[in-house]
């Protein structure tokens, strides 16, 4: 096994950003990293300039590398690239000192490797990020977190719907503060399979964690949660209002998106209310 890998990053915009992806594919990379101005960047990471995307291919050797390299610069002449070559052991590993615990109201989320670092008498949610995103520690989720404790601090028992749940941090949450009944949704397979490992580490069972679309969850609930896109939070809007009996919270919206965001949910008669920012990023609360 080689001791060092190569990752080839290519910057270029954002339109072009799914084609360079097929051509590093094609070319023999092992696997990619996407940063584009719609999804979250994880903090501590560099995201792209406005309108363009970040690919990152990895190679193992460096004549494929290369190779690869050429096949882009021919391909996307405007495209700005860098090969770099880095200890293989920082391809599994580097990734977890970007992962931070964070103590958000009553309480504390973190990975297990840093569990023995939380404050005595905070509710204590273990995560493990694997491939799934929210932790905890992302500017999105943290703002969802801080809606949650206030909300349940003055609903206890209330029922909560965690739309994406991701790693399930959301869900866990709820119902380690309180919450009657939690169902938690994902489309991912993965997330959805983390998010049930998740709970099962947490002594939170009884969350109705699974794949299920949202026209087959049963029922309202006091507190809806989406932590997704802006694109997908205006495209699921009809669906995830009927789930709504009292309160909303929207995130993973950066603030150029919010008023597109809040117009799909305030046409469906929701009313908009105070909401938080931390950053680029905005939280949307909405009140039936």
């Amino acid at each position: 096994m080689s001791q060092t890998y190569l990752s080839l990053t290519v910057e270029l915009p954002e339109e072009s950003s799914e084609a360079v992806q097929d051509l590093l594919h094609e070319s023999g990379a092992l696997g990619l990293e996407v940063r584009d101005r719609e999804g979250p960047i994880m903090p501590g990471v560099r995201g792209p300039n406005p309108g363009e995307a970040i690919v990152i291919g990895y190679f193992e050797d460096r004549d494929t590398a290369e190779s690869a390299q050429d096949e882009v610069k021919a391909s996307f002449p405007g495209a700005r690239l860098a090969l770099d070559e880095q200890p293989q052991q920082d391809w599994s590993n580097e990734w977890k000192s970007l992962i931070k615990s964070v103590h958000v109201g009553r309480l504390w989320v973190g990975p297990p490797w840093d569990k023995a670092n939380a404050p005595p008498g905070t509710v204590q949610l273990v995560i493990e990020p694997k491939m799934a995103f929210g932790t905890g520690d992302h500017p999105t989720t943290s703002l969802c977190l801080a809606a949650v404790d206030a909300y349940m601090a003055e609903h206890p028992g209330a029922s909560v719907l965690d739309v994406g749940t991701g790693t399930g941090v959301l869900a866990i949450a709820a119902k380690k503060l309180g919450a009657g009944r939690t169902v938690a949704t994902d489309n991912d397979p993965v997330s959805v399979e983390l998010a049930q490992e998740n709970q099962v580490e947490n002594g939170t069972p009884d969350i109705e964690v699974s794949g299920k679309e949202l026209t087959l969850v049963e029922g309202t609930f006091d507190l809806v949660l989406a932590n997704i896109l802006a694109n997908t939070l205006i495209e699921l809007a009809p669906l995830i209002v009927e789930k709504v009996k009292d309160r909303l919270v929207l995130a993973g919206v950066l603030a150029h998106q919010r008023a597109d965001v809040e117009a799909a949910y305030r046409n469906l008669g929701l009313t908009v209310l105070p909401g938080a920012t931390h950053n680029e990023w905005v939280r949307i609360d909405l009140k039936r």
